[in-house]
């Protein structure tokens, strides 16, 4: 085989390496309005807060005062990449007021007065180009063993069945249509926050009465809603940060597993 590469590419003699590979995760905590995903992010370790719509004030965490735009963020970002030991999770609440700040800096940046200004699509891929980017600058915060939650609203959209079988509501982040599946792609688990409820029995009109409200964690795909994770979690997971602590690491673990 390398005698049938041309001569003017050498090779160097690649790296195995074996087992699991300890290092800071990449989530996404979304559900409806009200239903703790702050709350539950304040739970990582160490978090520190981006609080891009101001809604932590009831929270006793560490957060920057000023977030006013995309730039703030960023700003954010890198100070927390230069001075890396100021926490061990990153929290950006919420990811889809940050689009709302991302979408903003572009219509500055092209002078448009819309978003879809430009015609045929183009400033969604602009919005989605950036995001991209976004992302890229939190990847670098877990490379230095820095946790990144992404909280985020849920939205209800109607789903088609392919070769039109039927139609039915499924909740998913309320992002724009190309920017949803570059943040679920970029995440490790994407964890879906929501109250479990309960048909009783129909009545002869087949009616039933909806009943529980116990908020619960879903970690895996279904029909009516979008959910992953690497971490091989089961399904109707208790509301609690316990449930995936195991999955998330700290400096100290990372470091001690790896001996």
């Amino acid at each position: 085989f390398r005698a049938g590469r041309k001569r003017a590419y050498t090779m160097s003699e690649p790296k195995i390496r074996r087992g699991k590979i300890r290092r800071a995760q990449k989530i996404i905590l979304y559900g409806p309005e009200g239903i703790g995903k702050s709350t539950l992010a304040a739970q990582f370790p160490e978090p520190l807060f981006v609080d891009t719509e101001g809604s932590t004030a009831h929270l006793d965490i560490a957060r920057f005062e000023t977030m006013a735009n995309y730039n703030d963020i960023l700003e954010a970002i890198r100070y927390v990449g230069e001075n890396p030991s100021i926490c061990q999770t990153l929290v950006v609440d919420t990811m889809d007021w940050a689009e709302q700040m991302i979408a903003a800096y572009i219509l500055k940046q092209y002078s448009w007065e819309s978003i879809e200004a430009p015609g045929y699509g183009k400033g969604y891929t602009v919005l989605a180009e950036e995001v991209q980017t976004f992302l890229s600058w939190l990847t670098r915060l877990t490379e230095l063993d820095i946790n990144v939650v992404l909280t985020a609203h849920a939205t209800m959209r109607k789903f088609e069945q392919p070769g039109g079988e039927g139609a039915y509501d499924r909740w998913e982040l309320k992002l724009q249509k190309k920017v949803a599946p570059l943040v679920k792609e970029w995440a490790d688990a994407m964890l879906f926050l929501n109250y479990e409820t309960f048909i009783s029995n129909k009545d002869k009109n087949g009616k039933g009465k909806v009943t529980g409200g116990e908020r619960m964690l879903y970690a895996n795909h279904r029909p009516t809603f979008d959910a992953k994770n690497r971490w091989g979690l089961g399904e109707n997971l208790a509301f609690s940060y316990d449930t995936i602590a195991e999955h998330i690491y700290t400096r100290e673990k990372i470091e001690k597993e790896s001996k």
